[in-house]
């Protein structure tokens, strides 16, 4: 397998980099804090193909749904996460000559991003005109002050003499590719040389929404002074030249930070003032103190997530790689904000909220962070019910449907087939209620705003179903499930299947609800009753003579062949296949009916678990980043370990290794959760069912050992497996009980002795 980077514990690190692999570098070594992020595009500019990219949480633009036949109930608009103007650029020039590594020549390349503290560093050396001069860029953007981001360049005369100009710059006059193909979205509004600060806002749009603004501010030093350096503008641009002059074996070092201030937090009218006061605190440290303060916020979050893995440094590498890229993606700050299926890497996919947040992230992000960061994705959904009660109307329902794509809760996604098929996210929404809430036995939550999401939930599932006369049951029909390559299918066996948990888990919840919300929500008995009856009766395809769950209807009429029948040739098959093509396969592009044993993992026999792997996971073909883990988790529960481990592999090492051949669009960053569940779920078999946490552990065969920590009910435990058994230890709260592998252990918190 050739890959771009080095396999180290802690890095990514090349010392080579073809042209033709820039936009994969670029994906895989973006850095974000959560507030904003941006590719890895270089400082001085790259003419070479490239897709430049920054982003900031939350800003988007609504463009009319374009369709070549409108259909009544289509979203108005499809929200789309834009590129932001640029503020890292540090155009370089040495002896006249422009530095361009697409155009000339370079040699002792490192680029390199260390997961520890999300810091990119990347050095080489050039010779121009007789001059031979190594560059070192740095640059993070800041979890501590959020708002922040700092660049660093050194430049060393090795030989000859140099004259170097850097030109620090901020362009707003940026483009999209993905969305609306090179059309601006940024108008400026003004610039400030003085202040070294540009604004501009996002073009009207006839549909409502904000528009938003944005102003930069940068700061430049050299060698640790203010600059002298005169700054210049254009329409919506700011550039503020530095001019050094070497002679061999001198070196200098040209810092700028910047400032990002939005209108989501502050209205254009008081941006430069805020902006101004967040520079002057900014500019108090240095580029080493800002970082030194942002690792150690860093060492925090590792110190309850990291996972360690002895004897495979390239699975080691893939865990670390992705919880680092999901925490720099969206740790909690803002309920406004949910977890971007690019996050700060790309444009695909809209960069706005999906089901993956749910169904994926949710269940890791409660063991390795703060309760309010779970909490605060609850409460995302909660504030945007609205949007999902509108969504709902729009297709003649009652209840609330949330949105498959969305900023706001107000569905923009523009496949029908997507957006008002594929109606099992309104189960994950619900499941990420029921996980919340069994895994933190807090039930503040469920029973006030989360009630009110539950009851919006059901009464959609109630009126989405219908009864069939001739059955005697109640269906779903003309649905897409999770498995994508399939489009308006009747019964997928796991939206039936959720839809009647959906109803169950609601009615369990309303007699413990809060009084004066279950009042306000009005659920007659009548309506209750309606709830039971869909519960009992649901229609659910199954084959009792092959011992599996259905798909959905028609699914075994397919023909039906293992995904090992495709020619390598052809793989991806979404790359290479029509959607005629694809849709009357029977490849399955992620977990369907698994995702559903999975979700409710204790109300399956072992039996029906197996049966249902051992048909459905040869027809996969995993195209989509969400599909390995599950099956990752379902192989180590059924004792398939050589499985587990390589589908490990493939959900923690999809991006890094290139798997499905698009990393080069952006990260997948909603499906990084699932290293971490295939380790935790799978490998050590935690669960947590009856208020009980148990672990059935297995040791991949070549690793000596794995660990990793985790929160659970105000307790915070340490787990290691290697050849010797399974040890955990509660390293701090109350007494606790857990099983592992099916013996009973009482756990004590560990009294330390200075």
């Amino acid at each position: 397998m050739n890959r771009l980077f080095d396999v180290a514990p802690w890095r990514l690190t090349t010392h080579h980099l073809d042209q033709a692999d820039m936009r994969l570098a670029e994906s895989l070594t973006a850095i974000g804090n959560g507030y904003m992020g941006m590719r890895g595009n270089f400082e001085e500019g790259y003419s070479g193909d490239s897709l430049s990219g920054t982003y900031l949480a939350g800003v988007w633009f609504p463009d009319k749904t374009r369709v070549g036949w409108w259909k009544n109930g289509y979203p108005e608009y499809f929200g789309k996460a834009i590129n932001a103007p640029r503020f890292a650029d540090l155009r370089v020039t040495v002896n006249g000559a422009q530095v361009d590594l697409a155009k000339m020549p370079y040699r002792d390349l490192t680029l390199d991003l260390d997961l520890h503290q999300g810091l990119l560093t990347r050095q080489f050396t050039i010779d121009v005109a007789n001059a031979t001069v190594r560059l070192t860029f740095r640059r993070f953007v800041s979890i501590v002050t959020r708002q922040a981001a700092y660049l660093d360049l050194k430049v060393e005369c090795l030989a000859g003499d140099a004259e170097v100009s850097v030109e620090a710059g901020l362009d707003g006059n940026v483009t999209n590719e993905d969305s609306n193909y090179e059309e601006r979205f940024w108008q400026p509004l003004g610039e400030d040389a003085a202040a070294g600060s540009i604004q501009l806002e996002t073009r009207p749009n006839p549909f409502g929404v904000p528009q938003f603004s944005v102003l930069y501010r940068q700061a430049v030093t050299v060698n640790g002074e203010p600059s002298r350096g005169a700054r210049t503008t254009t329409s919506g641009t700011l550039s503020e030249p530095v001019a050094l002059t070497l002679a061999a074996g001198e070196a200098a070092s040209v810092g700028k930070t910047v400032v990002v201030v939005t209108s989501r937090d502050v209205p254009t009218v008081q941006q430069a003032e805020a902006a101004a006061v967040l520079s002057q605190t900014v500019q108090a440290a240095t580029f080493d103190e800002a970082l030194a303060a942002h690792t150690a916020k860093w060492a925090e979050r590792w110190a309850s997530s990291d996972v360690q893995i002895d004897g495979d440094d390239a699975a080691q590498q893939g865990i670390r790689f992705s919880i680092a890229q999901l925490f720099m993606t969206y740790y909690g700050e803002d309920t406004r904000l949910n977890v971007g299926p690019k996050g700060f890497t790309g444009e695909k996919y809209g960069g706005a909220t999906y089901w993956d947040t749910e169904a994926y992230v949710v269940p890791m992000y409660l063991a390795v962070t703060p309760p309010n960061v779970t909490r605060a994705l609850l409460q995302y959904r909660h504030d945007q019910l609205p949007g999902a009660y509108h969504n709902a109307q729009q297709q003649g329902l009652k209840g609330a449907l949330f949105p498959m794509v969305t900023f706001n809760g107000i569905e923009c996604h523009n496949e029908w087939e997507i957006t008002f098929e594929e109606l099992h996210r309104n189960a994950a929404v619900a499941f990420a209620i029921y996980q919340y809430t069994a895994y933190t036995d807090d039930e503040s939550y469920v029973d006030h705003d989360g009630i009110e999401v539950l009851v919006g939930i059901s009464r959609f599932w109630a009126d989405r179903v219908h009864f069939s006369k001739r059955h005697g049951q109640y269906m779903i029909h003309g649905v897409t499930g999770p498995n994508e390559y399939e489009n308006n299918v009747n019964n997928n066996w796991y939206t039936n299947r959720m839809a009647a948990w959906c109803l169950e888990y609601t009615l369990a919840r309303l007699p413990k609800a809060d009084e004066s919300v279950v009042k306000a929500l009005d659920v007659t008995e009548e309506e209750r009753a309606h709830w039971q009856d869909i519960q009992d009766r649901m229609y659910y395809p199954e084959d009792k003579k092959l011992g599996i769950f259905v798909q959905h209807d028609t699914f075994l009429d397919k023909d039906l062949r293992p995904a090992s029948s495709i020619p390598a040739a052809e793989r991806p098959i979404n790359q290479h296949w029509s959607w005629d093509k694809i849709l009357r396969s029977p490849f399955i592009k992620q977990a369907d009916v698994l995702q559903g044993l999975y979700f409710l993992n204790d109300r399956f026999t072992r039996e029906q678990k197996e049966a249902n792997f051992d048909f459905y996971e040869p027809l996969t073909v995993h195209e989509s980043s969400l599909s390995a883990s599950i099956h990752a988790i379902l192989a180590a529960e059924l004792g398939k370990a050589d499985k587990a481990v390589e589908l490990y592999a493939r959900t923690a090492r999809l991006d890094l290794d290139n798997y499905n051949h698009d990393t080069e669009d952006g990260l997948h960053i909603t499906a990084m959760s699932g290293g971490w569940l295939a380790i935790v779920q799978g490998f050590a078999g935690m669960r947590y069912t009856g208020n009980h946490l148990s672990f059935t552990p297995f040791l991949p065969k070549n690793w000596q050992g794995y660990r990793f920590a985790l929160t659970y009910r105000g307790r915070r435990l340490a787990v290691a497996v290697d050849a010797a058994g399974t040890t955990v230890t509660l390293l701090s709260g109350a007494p606790l009980d857990v099983t592992v592998s099916g013996t009973v252990r009482h756990l004590v918190e560990e009294v330390r002795h200075a």
